[in-house]
Protein backbone atom coordinates (compact mmCIF):
# COMPACT_ATOMS: atom_id res chain seq x y z
CA UNK A 1 0.00 0.00 0.00
CA UNK A 2 1.02 3.55 -0.65
CA UNK A 3 1.28 6.01 2.26
CA UNK A 4 -1.53 8.57 2.46
CA UNK A 5 0.78 11.40 1.43
CA UNK A 6 2.23 9.48 -1.53
CA UNK A 7 2.28 11.37 -4.84
CA UNK A 8 2.63 8.24 -6.97
CA UNK A 9 0.01 8.15 -9.71
CA UNK A 10 -1.43 5.19 -11.61
CA UNK A 11 -3.23 4.61 -14.90
CA UNK A 12 -4.44 7.59 -16.95
CA UNK A 13 -3.57 10.11 -14.21
CA UNK A 14 0.14 9.21 -14.37
CA UNK A 15 0.10 9.47 -18.18
CA UNK A 16 -1.58 12.90 -18.10
CA UNK A 17 0.71 14.27 -15.36
CA UNK A 18 3.82 12.99 -17.15
CA UNK A 19 2.80 14.38 -20.55
CA UNK A 20 1.94 17.75 -18.99
CA UNK A 21 5.30 17.99 -17.22
CA UNK A 22 7.30 16.88 -20.27
CA UNK A 23 5.58 19.38 -22.55
CA UNK A 24 6.22 22.18 -20.06
CA UNK A 25 9.92 21.23 -19.87
CA UNK A 26 10.05 21.12 -23.68
CA UNK A 27 8.49 24.59 -23.94
CA UNK A 28 11.19 26.03 -21.71
CA UNK A 29 14.14 24.35 -23.42
CA UNK A 30 12.97 25.00 -26.98
CA UNK A 31 12.60 28.67 -26.12
CA UNK A 32 16.28 28.88 -25.17
CA UNK A 33 17.33 28.08 -28.77
CA UNK A 34 14.39 28.90 -31.03
CA UNK A 35 15.05 32.66 -30.91
CA UNK A 36 18.63 32.25 -32.18
CA UNK A 37 17.50 31.91 -35.80
CA UNK A 38 15.16 34.92 -35.58
CA UNK A 39 17.63 37.48 -34.19
CA UNK A 40 18.32 39.10 -37.58
CA UNK A 41 14.59 39.51 -38.28
CA UNK A 42 14.00 40.93 -34.80
CA UNK A 43 16.93 43.28 -35.19
CA UNK A 44 15.63 44.70 -38.46
CA UNK A 45 12.01 44.90 -37.31
CA UNK A 46 12.78 46.55 -33.96
CA UNK A 47 15.66 48.74 -35.15
CA UNK A 48 18.14 47.21 -32.66
CA UNK A 49 21.92 47.01 -32.77
CA UNK A 50 23.75 43.67 -32.72
CA UNK A 51 24.70 44.19 -29.05
CA UNK A 52 21.14 45.13 -28.09
CA UNK A 53 19.52 42.15 -29.82
CA UNK A 54 21.86 39.74 -28.01
CA UNK A 55 20.10 40.75 -24.77
CA UNK A 56 17.05 38.80 -25.97
CA UNK A 57 19.05 35.63 -25.27
CA UNK A 58 21.01 36.94 -22.28
CA UNK A 59 17.92 38.17 -20.38
CA UNK A 60 16.23 34.77 -20.66
CA UNK A 61 19.36 32.93 -19.50
CA UNK A 62 19.86 35.30 -16.56
CA UNK A 63 16.29 34.77 -15.36
CA UNK A 64 16.68 30.99 -15.70
CA UNK A 65 19.80 30.69 -13.57
CA UNK A 66 18.37 33.00 -10.90
CA UNK A 67 15.07 31.18 -10.49
CA UNK A 68 16.17 27.53 -10.88
CA UNK A 69 17.90 27.18 -7.46
CA UNK A 70 14.89 28.77 -5.73
CA UNK A 71 12.21 26.55 -7.28
CA UNK A 72 12.08 24.09 -4.38
CA UNK A 73 11.59 26.91 -1.85
CA UNK A 74 9.00 28.66 -4.02
CA UNK A 75 7.08 25.40 -4.34
CA UNK A 76 6.98 25.18 -0.55
CA UNK A 77 5.79 28.77 -0.21
CA UNK A 78 2.93 28.61 -2.70
CA UNK A 79 2.26 24.89 -3.07
CA UNK A 80 3.67 22.92 -5.98
CA UNK A 81 0.50 22.83 -8.07
CA UNK A 82 -0.16 26.55 -7.67
CA UNK A 83 3.46 27.50 -8.33
CA UNK A 84 3.73 25.27 -11.38
CA UNK A 85 0.45 26.57 -12.81
CA UNK A 86 1.50 30.18 -12.11
CA UNK A 87 4.84 29.57 -13.86
CA UNK A 88 3.06 28.20 -16.94
CA UNK A 89 0.74 31.22 -16.96
CA UNK A 90 3.66 33.67 -16.62
CA UNK A 91 5.52 31.91 -19.43
CA UNK A 92 2.44 31.88 -21.69
CA UNK A 93 1.40 35.50 -21.07
CA UNK A 94 4.96 36.70 -21.63
CA UNK A 95 5.13 34.70 -24.86
CA UNK A 96 2.19 36.79 -26.10
CA UNK A 97 3.84 40.01 -24.85
CA UNK A 98 7.16 39.11 -26.51
CA UNK A 99 5.41 38.63 -29.85
CA UNK A 100 3.75 42.04 -29.48
CA UNK A 101 6.83 43.97 -28.32
CA UNK A 102 7.21 47.28 -30.15
CA UNK A 103 10.86 47.96 -29.27
CA UNK A 104 13.93 46.01 -28.24
CA UNK A 105 13.85 46.85 -24.54
CA UNK A 106 10.20 45.84 -24.21
CA UNK A 107 11.18 42.50 -25.71
CA UNK A 108 14.15 42.13 -23.34
CA UNK A 109 11.98 42.84 -20.27
CA UNK A 110 9.30 40.38 -21.37
CA UNK A 111 11.96 37.77 -22.14
CA UNK A 112 13.40 38.16 -18.64
CA UNK A 113 9.98 37.64 -17.03
CA UNK A 114 9.33 34.73 -19.41
CA UNK A 115 12.63 33.20 -18.24
CA UNK A 116 11.51 33.50 -14.60
CA UNK A 117 8.48 31.38 -15.43
CA UNK A 118 10.39 29.06 -17.76
CA UNK A 119 13.18 28.25 -15.31
CA UNK A 120 10.60 26.95 -12.85
CA UNK A 121 9.03 24.71 -15.51
CA UNK A 122 12.22 22.75 -16.13
CA UNK A 123 13.06 21.78 -12.55
CA UNK A 124 9.51 21.42 -11.21
CA UNK A 125 8.65 19.17 -14.17
CA UNK A 126 11.46 16.80 -13.18
CA UNK A 127 10.28 16.75 -9.56
CA UNK A 128 6.65 16.10 -10.55
CA UNK A 129 7.60 13.25 -12.90
CA UNK A 130 9.96 11.66 -10.34
CA UNK A 131 7.37 11.64 -7.58
CA UNK A 132 4.52 10.49 -9.85
CA UNK A 133 6.27 7.20 -10.61
CA UNK A 134 7.03 4.44 -8.06
CA UNK A 135 10.65 4.22 -6.91
CA UNK A 136 11.34 1.00 -8.83
CA UNK A 137 10.29 2.67 -12.11
CA UNK A 138 12.07 6.00 -11.66
CA UNK A 139 14.65 5.12 -14.29
CA UNK A 140 11.85 5.10 -16.86
CA UNK A 141 10.49 8.35 -15.45
CA UNK A 142 13.89 10.01 -15.80
CA UNK A 143 14.20 8.63 -19.34
CA UNK A 144 10.96 10.37 -20.29
CA UNK A 145 12.03 13.65 -18.68
CA UNK A 146 15.57 13.55 -20.07
CA UNK A 147 14.22 12.96 -23.56
CA UNK A 148 12.66 16.42 -23.37
CA UNK A 149 15.95 17.94 -22.18
CA UNK A 150 17.84 16.37 -25.10
CA UNK A 151 15.21 16.98 -27.78
CA UNK A 152 14.52 20.61 -26.89
CA UNK A 153 17.82 22.23 -27.99
CA UNK A 154 17.72 20.25 -31.26
CA UNK A 155 14.13 21.12 -32.18
CA UNK A 156 14.56 24.85 -31.53
CA UNK A 157 16.62 25.93 -34.60
CA UNK A 158 14.75 23.99 -37.34
CA UNK A 159 11.37 24.90 -35.86
CA UNK A 160 12.39 28.54 -35.52
CA UNK A 161 13.85 28.58 -39.03
CA UNK A 162 10.63 27.16 -40.50
CA UNK A 163 8.45 29.69 -38.66
CA UNK A 164 10.64 32.68 -39.62
CA UNK A 165 10.85 31.57 -43.26
CA UNK A 166 7.11 30.94 -43.64
CA UNK A 167 5.50 33.35 -41.18
CA UNK A 168 7.22 36.03 -39.05
CA UNK A 169 9.33 36.13 -35.89
CA UNK A 170 6.46 36.86 -33.40
CA UNK A 171 5.05 33.39 -34.17
CA UNK A 172 8.04 31.73 -32.48
CA UNK A 173 6.46 33.07 -29.28
CA UNK A 174 2.79 32.64 -30.24
CA UNK A 175 3.15 28.87 -30.70
CA UNK A 176 3.66 28.63 -26.90
CA UNK A 177 0.20 30.03 -26.16
CA UNK A 178 -2.13 27.06 -26.99
CA UNK A 179 0.24 24.58 -25.33
CA UNK A 180 0.51 26.85 -22.28
CA UNK A 181 -3.28 27.14 -21.91
CA UNK A 182 -3.76 23.36 -22.10
CA UNK A 183 -0.85 22.75 -19.68
CA UNK A 184 -2.33 25.22 -17.16
CA UNK A 185 -5.73 23.50 -17.19
CA UNK A 186 -4.18 20.03 -16.85
CA UNK A 187 -1.89 21.20 -14.03
CA UNK A 188 -4.77 22.63 -12.00
CA UNK A 189 -6.80 19.46 -12.54
CA UNK A 190 -4.20 16.70 -12.09
CA UNK A 191 -0.99 17.89 -10.38
CA UNK A 192 -0.98 17.48 -6.60
CA UNK A 193 1.02 19.34 -3.96
CA UNK A 194 2.91 17.23 -1.39
CA UNK A 195 1.88 17.47 2.25
CA UNK A 196 5.45 17.98 3.44
CA UNK A 197 5.54 21.45 1.92
CA UNK A 198 5.15 24.11 4.60
CA UNK A 199 4.81 27.84 3.98
CA UNK A 200 7.28 29.95 5.95
CA UNK A 201 6.09 33.19 7.59
CA UNK A 202 7.40 36.37 5.99
CA UNK A 203 9.71 36.98 8.97
CA UNK A 204 11.59 33.75 8.19
CA UNK A 205 12.09 34.36 4.47
CA UNK A 206 15.78 34.36 3.61
CA UNK A 207 15.89 37.77 1.88
CA UNK A 208 19.68 38.02 2.19
CA UNK A 209 20.01 34.60 0.57
CA UNK A 210 17.74 35.64 -2.30
CA UNK A 211 19.77 38.84 -2.83
CA UNK A 212 23.16 37.11 -2.68
CA UNK A 213 22.03 34.32 -5.00
CA UNK A 214 20.66 36.84 -7.50
CA UNK A 215 23.85 38.92 -7.47
CA UNK A 216 26.27 35.97 -7.59
CA UNK A 217 24.56 33.79 -10.19
CA UNK A 218 23.40 36.62 -12.47
CA UNK A 219 26.90 38.15 -12.43
CA UNK A 220 28.44 34.78 -13.32
CA UNK A 221 25.91 34.22 -16.12
CA UNK A 222 26.56 37.68 -17.56
CA UNK A 223 30.32 37.06 -17.54
CA UNK A 224 29.83 33.76 -19.38
CA UNK A 225 27.36 35.22 -21.90
CA UNK A 226 29.22 38.46 -22.63
CA UNK A 227 32.85 37.63 -21.78
CA UNK A 228 34.03 36.87 -25.31
CA UNK A 229 32.11 39.83 -26.73
CA UNK A 230 33.71 42.19 -24.16
CA UNK A 231 37.20 40.62 -24.59
CA UNK A 232 37.08 39.15 -21.09
CA UNK A 233 39.32 40.77 -18.50
CA UNK A 234 40.33 43.69 -20.68
CA UNK A 235 36.81 44.94 -19.89
CA UNK A 236 36.23 46.76 -16.61
CA UNK A 237 32.62 45.56 -16.36
CA UNK A 238 33.70 41.90 -16.74
CA UNK A 239 36.31 42.32 -13.96
CA UNK A 240 33.75 43.93 -11.62
CA UNK A 241 31.11 41.28 -12.30
CA UNK A 242 33.62 38.44 -11.89
CA UNK A 243 34.52 39.76 -8.42
CA UNK A 244 30.80 40.22 -7.72
CA UNK A 245 30.10 36.62 -8.80
CA UNK A 246 32.87 35.10 -6.65
CA UNK A 247 32.05 37.12 -3.53
CA UNK A 248 28.29 36.78 -3.99
CA UNK A 249 28.42 32.98 -4.35
CA UNK A 250 30.89 32.47 -1.47
CA UNK A 251 28.91 34.65 0.94
CA UNK A 252 25.70 32.99 -0.25
CA UNK A 253 27.11 29.52 0.57
CA UNK A 254 28.13 30.70 4.05
CA UNK A 255 24.72 32.30 4.61
CA UNK A 256 22.77 29.20 3.54
CA UNK A 257 24.81 26.89 5.77
CA UNK A 258 24.34 29.17 8.79
CA UNK A 259 20.73 30.33 8.41
CA UNK A 260 17.97 28.24 9.96
CA UNK A 261 15.56 28.65 7.01
CA UNK A 262 17.74 28.83 3.88
CA UNK A 263 16.35 29.72 0.47
CA UNK A 264 18.48 26.90 -1.02
CA UNK A 265 19.11 23.82 1.12
CA UNK A 266 22.82 23.15 0.49
CA UNK A 267 22.90 20.38 3.09
CA UNK A 268 21.19 18.06 0.61
CA UNK A 269 24.57 17.85 -1.13
CA UNK A 270 25.72 15.59 1.70
CA UNK A 271 24.10 12.86 -0.39
CA UNK A 272 26.92 11.17 -2.32
CA UNK A 273 24.80 10.25 -5.32
CA UNK A 274 23.58 13.81 -5.73
CA UNK A 275 27.11 15.26 -5.46
CA UNK A 276 28.39 13.03 -8.23
CA UNK A 277 25.22 13.59 -10.26
CA UNK A 278 25.56 17.38 -10.01
CA UNK A 279 29.15 17.20 -11.28
CA UNK A 280 28.18 14.92 -14.15
CA UNK A 281 25.19 17.16 -14.98
CA UNK A 282 27.63 20.05 -15.37
CA UNK A 283 29.87 17.99 -17.69
CA UNK A 284 26.84 16.77 -19.67
CA UNK A 285 25.57 20.34 -20.04
CA UNK A 286 29.00 21.34 -21.28
CA UNK A 287 29.08 18.55 -23.87
CA UNK A 288 25.43 18.64 -24.91
CA UNK A 289 24.98 22.40 -25.28
CA UNK A 290 28.58 22.84 -26.47
CA UNK A 291 28.20 20.34 -29.31
CA UNK A 292 24.70 21.63 -30.11
CA UNK A 293 26.21 25.11 -30.34
CA UNK A 294 29.37 24.32 -32.34
CA UNK A 295 27.81 22.26 -35.16
CA UNK A 296 25.41 24.99 -36.35
CA UNK A 297 28.23 27.53 -35.94
CA UNK A 298 30.48 25.46 -38.19
CA UNK A 299 27.86 24.56 -40.81
CA UNK A 300 26.50 28.12 -41.08
CA UNK A 301 29.74 30.10 -40.96
CA UNK A 302 31.92 27.82 -43.11
CA UNK A 303 29.51 25.74 -45.18
CA UNK A 304 26.90 28.44 -45.77
CA UNK A 305 23.94 26.40 -44.50
CA UNK A 306 20.73 28.02 -43.26
CA UNK A 307 19.69 27.70 -39.61
CA UNK A 308 16.91 25.32 -40.61
CA UNK A 309 19.35 23.07 -42.50
CA UNK A 310 21.72 23.04 -39.52
CA UNK A 311 18.90 22.12 -37.16
CA UNK A 312 17.55 19.38 -39.42
CA UNK A 313 21.03 17.84 -39.54
CA UNK A 314 20.71 16.83 -35.88
CA UNK A 315 17.22 15.34 -36.03
CA UNK A 316 18.34 11.72 -36.79
CA UNK A 317 20.57 11.85 -33.72
CA UNK A 318 17.69 13.14 -31.61
CA UNK A 319 15.38 10.40 -32.85
CA UNK A 320 18.02 7.81 -31.97
CA UNK A 321 18.22 9.27 -28.45
CA UNK A 322 14.44 8.80 -28.22
CA UNK A 323 14.91 5.12 -29.05
CA UNK A 324 17.78 4.74 -26.56
CA UNK A 325 16.05 6.30 -23.54
CA UNK A 326 13.57 3.50 -22.71
CA UNK A 327 16.20 0.85 -23.52
CA UNK A 328 18.64 2.33 -21.01
CA UNK A 329 15.86 2.74 -18.43
CA UNK A 330 15.00 -0.97 -18.76
CA UNK A 331 18.69 -1.89 -18.35
CA UNK A 332 18.86 0.13 -15.13
CA UNK A 333 15.66 -1.46 -13.81
CA UNK A 334 17.16 -4.89 -14.56
CA UNK A 335 20.15 -4.06 -12.36
CA UNK A 336 22.88 -3.02 -14.81
CA UNK A 337 25.27 -0.80 -12.76
CA UNK A 338 24.77 2.84 -13.67
CA UNK A 339 28.47 3.65 -13.47
CA UNK A 340 29.23 1.29 -16.36
CA UNK A 341 26.51 2.83 -18.52
CA UNK A 342 27.85 6.32 -17.76
CA UNK A 343 31.46 5.29 -18.44
CA UNK A 344 30.55 3.64 -21.75
CA UNK A 345 28.49 6.70 -22.67
CA UNK A 346 31.50 8.95 -22.10
CA UNK A 347 33.74 6.72 -24.23
CA UNK A 348 31.10 6.75 -27.00
CA UNK A 349 30.89 10.55 -26.79
CA UNK A 350 34.67 10.69 -27.25
CA UNK A 351 34.33 8.46 -30.35
CA UNK A 352 31.72 10.87 -31.74
CA UNK A 353 34.00 13.85 -31.07
CA UNK A 354 36.98 12.16 -32.71
CA UNK A 355 34.94 11.15 -35.77
CA UNK A 356 33.71 14.74 -36.11
CA UNK A 357 37.31 15.93 -35.83
CA UNK A 358 38.31 13.70 -38.75
CA UNK A 359 35.43 14.55 -41.13
CA UNK A 360 35.50 18.35 -40.92
CA UNK A 361 36.53 19.93 -44.21
CA UNK A 362 35.39 23.02 -46.17
CA UNK A 363 33.08 20.67 -48.12
CA UNK A 364 31.68 18.31 -45.47
CA UNK A 365 28.17 17.14 -46.39
CA UNK A 366 25.19 16.23 -44.23
CA UNK A 367 25.81 12.58 -45.12
CA UNK A 368 29.29 12.79 -43.58
CA UNK A 369 27.72 13.83 -40.28
CA UNK A 370 25.09 11.09 -40.18
CA UNK A 371 26.99 8.32 -38.39
CA UNK A 372 28.95 10.57 -35.99
CA UNK A 373 25.67 12.17 -34.87
CA UNK A 374 23.98 8.77 -34.51
CA UNK A 375 26.90 7.72 -32.30
CA UNK A 376 26.45 10.94 -30.31
CA UNK A 377 22.80 9.99 -29.79
CA UNK A 378 23.90 6.56 -28.55
CA UNK A 379 26.35 8.16 -26.11
CA UNK A 380 23.85 10.71 -24.79
CA UNK A 381 21.30 7.95 -24.28
CA UNK A 382 23.78 6.00 -22.15
CA UNK A 383 24.72 9.12 -20.18
CA UNK A 384 21.54 11.07 -19.59
CA UNK A 385 19.21 8.56 -17.94
CA UNK A 386 21.77 7.00 -15.53
CA UNK A 387 23.04 10.43 -14.41
CA UNK A 388 19.54 11.79 -13.83
CA UNK A 389 18.35 8.61 -12.09
CA UNK A 390 21.43 8.32 -9.90
CA UNK A 391 21.24 11.96 -8.80
CA UNK A 392 17.78 11.56 -7.25
CA UNK A 393 17.86 7.84 -6.44
CA UNK A 394 18.38 8.13 -2.66
CA UNK A 395 16.51 11.39 -2.06
CA UNK A 396 13.13 11.41 -0.37
CA UNK A 397 10.31 13.90 0.09
CA UNK A 398 11.25 17.55 -0.38
CA UNK A 399 14.90 16.54 -1.00
CA UNK A 400 13.84 15.42 -4.51
CA UNK A 401 12.87 18.96 -5.48
CA UNK A 402 16.05 20.37 -3.94
CA UNK A 403 18.19 17.83 -5.76
CA UNK A 404 16.43 18.46 -9.06
CA UNK A 405 17.07 22.20 -8.63
CA UNK A 406 20.80 21.63 -8.14
CA UNK A 407 21.02 19.29 -11.13
CA UNK A 408 19.09 21.71 -13.33
CA UNK A 409 21.21 24.68 -12.29
CA UNK A 410 24.49 22.84 -12.90
CA UNK A 411 23.32 21.55 -16.30
CA UNK A 412 22.40 25.12 -17.23
CA UNK A 413 25.72 26.51 -15.99
CA UNK A 414 27.59 23.68 -17.71
CA UNK A 415 25.97 24.70 -20.98
CA UNK A 416 26.84 28.37 -20.36
CA UNK A 417 30.45 27.48 -19.54
CA UNK A 418 30.59 25.26 -22.62
CA UNK A 419 29.32 27.93 -25.01
CA UNK A 420 31.54 30.63 -23.43
CA UNK A 421 34.71 28.54 -23.42
CA UNK A 422 34.13 27.17 -26.93
CA UNK A 423 33.48 30.68 -28.30
CA UNK A 424 36.68 31.95 -26.72
CA UNK A 425 38.65 28.88 -27.74
CA UNK A 426 37.51 29.16 -31.37
CA UNK A 427 38.41 32.85 -31.46
CA UNK A 428 41.86 32.39 -29.92
CA UNK A 429 42.69 29.24 -31.86
CA UNK A 430 41.63 30.87 -35.12
CA UNK A 431 44.12 33.68 -34.51
CA UNK A 432 46.83 31.17 -33.59
CA UNK A 433 46.22 29.01 -36.68
CA UNK A 434 46.03 32.11 -38.87
CA UNK A 435 49.44 33.29 -37.65
CA UNK A 436 50.89 29.86 -38.32
CA UNK A 437 49.38 29.68 -41.83
CA UNK A 438 50.44 33.22 -42.75
CA UNK A 439 54.00 32.43 -41.71
CA UNK A 440 54.10 29.90 -44.57
CA UNK A 441 52.83 32.41 -47.15
CA UNK A 442 55.78 34.41 -48.50
CA UNK A 443 54.87 37.00 -51.14
CA UNK A 444 58.20 36.26 -52.80
CA UNK A 445 57.37 32.57 -53.02
CA UNK A 446 56.84 31.46 -56.62
CA UNK A 447 53.82 29.28 -55.76
CA UNK A 448 52.13 32.13 -53.89
CA UNK A 449 52.74 34.55 -56.76
CA UNK A 450 51.38 32.02 -59.24
CA UNK A 451 48.24 31.49 -57.13
CA UNK A 452 47.64 35.26 -56.86
CA UNK A 453 48.18 35.70 -60.59
CA UNK A 454 45.64 32.96 -61.38
CA UNK A 455 43.01 34.54 -59.13
CA UNK A 456 43.71 38.03 -60.53
CA UNK A 457 43.33 36.68 -64.08
CA UNK A 458 39.95 35.29 -63.11
CA UNK A 459 38.80 38.68 -61.83
CA UNK A 460 40.06 40.39 -65.03
CA UNK A 461 37.81 38.18 -67.14
CA UNK A 462 34.89 39.86 -65.32
CA UNK A 463 35.99 43.28 -66.52
CA UNK A 464 38.00 44.32 -63.43
CA UNK A 465 41.11 46.44 -64.04
CA UNK A 466 44.58 45.00 -63.24
CA UNK A 467 45.20 46.94 -60.00
CA UNK A 468 41.79 46.13 -58.53
CA UNK A 469 42.07 42.51 -59.66
CA UNK A 470 45.41 42.21 -57.81
CA UNK A 471 43.86 43.61 -54.62
CA UNK A 472 40.85 41.31 -54.92
CA UNK A 473 43.18 38.32 -55.42
CA UNK A 474 45.08 39.10 -52.19
CA UNK A 475 41.77 39.64 -50.35
CA UNK A 476 40.52 36.27 -51.60
CA UNK A 477 43.76 34.62 -50.46
CA UNK A 478 43.36 36.26 -47.04
CA UNK A 479 39.77 34.98 -46.85
CA UNK A 480 40.95 31.49 -47.72
CA UNK A 481 43.52 31.65 -44.89
CA UNK A 482 40.84 32.81 -42.43
CA UNK A 483 38.53 29.99 -43.49
CA UNK A 484 41.25 27.38 -43.07
CA UNK A 485 42.24 28.80 -39.66
CA UNK A 486 38.60 28.71 -38.49
CA UNK A 487 38.24 25.16 -39.78
CA UNK A 488 41.28 24.03 -37.80
CA UNK A 489 39.91 25.69 -34.65
CA UNK A 490 36.62 23.77 -34.97
CA UNK A 491 38.59 20.56 -35.35
CA UNK A 492 40.42 21.40 -32.11
CA UNK A 493 37.10 21.99 -30.32
CA UNK A 494 35.74 18.56 -31.19
CA UNK A 495 38.98 16.87 -30.20
CA UNK A 496 39.34 18.58 -26.81
CA UNK A 497 35.68 18.17 -25.83
CA UNK A 498 36.07 14.46 -26.58
CA UNK A 499 39.24 14.27 -24.50
CA UNK A 500 37.43 15.94 -21.58
CA UNK A 501 34.81 13.19 -21.59
CA UNK A 502 37.45 10.48 -21.88
CA UNK A 503 39.38 11.86 -18.89
CA UNK A 504 36.18 11.67 -16.81
CA UNK A 505 35.81 7.90 -17.32
CA UNK A 506 38.14 6.79 -14.48
CA UNK A 507 36.56 9.41 -12.18
CA UNK A 508 33.14 7.91 -12.86
CA UNK A 509 34.34 4.34 -12.29
CA UNK A 510 35.88 5.31 -8.93
CA UNK A 511 33.45 7.78 -7.41
CA UNK A 512 30.10 6.52 -8.70
CA UNK A 513 30.96 3.19 -7.09
CA UNK A 514 31.37 4.93 -3.75
CA UNK A 515 28.07 6.74 -4.23
CA UNK A 516 26.39 3.42 -4.97
CA UNK A 517 27.81 1.92 -1.78
CA UNK A 518 26.37 4.81 0.18
CA UNK A 519 23.02 4.23 -1.51
CA UNK A 520 23.05 0.60 -0.43
CA UNK A 521 23.91 1.59 3.14
CA UNK A 522 21.09 4.12 3.14
CA UNK A 523 18.64 1.49 1.86
CA UNK A 524 19.80 -0.93 4.53
CA UNK A 525 19.29 1.71 7.22
CA UNK A 526 15.72 2.26 6.04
Amino acid sequence: MQPANSLVEYGPRRIIVTITAVFCALLEIIDTTIVNVALNDMRGNLGATLNEISWVITAYSLANVIIVPMTSWLSQQFGRRNYFAASVIIFTVCSFLCGNATNIWELVVFRFIQGMGGGALLVTSQTIITESWPAEKRAMAQAIYTLGVIVGPTLGPPLGGYIVDNFSWPFIFYINIPVGIIATLLTLQYVRSPQYEEKRPISQVDWWGIGLLTVGISSLQYVLEKGQEEDWFSSEIIIILTISAVLGILIFIWRELEYQYPIVELRVLKNGNLRIGVLLSFIMGFGLFGSTFVIPLYTQSLLGWTAQQSGMLQLPSTLFVAVMMPVVAILIQKGVPQKYLIAVGMVVFFIYSYMSYTIITPHTSSGDFFWPLIIRGFGLGLLSVPVSTMSLSTLKGKEIGQGAAFSGMMRQLGGSFGVALISTFVSRQTQSHRSNLVSHLNVNDLNVQQRVSQMAAGFKTRGVDSHTAQQMAYAALDGSVNKQATLLSYMDVFLWVGVMFLVCVPIVLIFVKRAKNKMNMADAAH
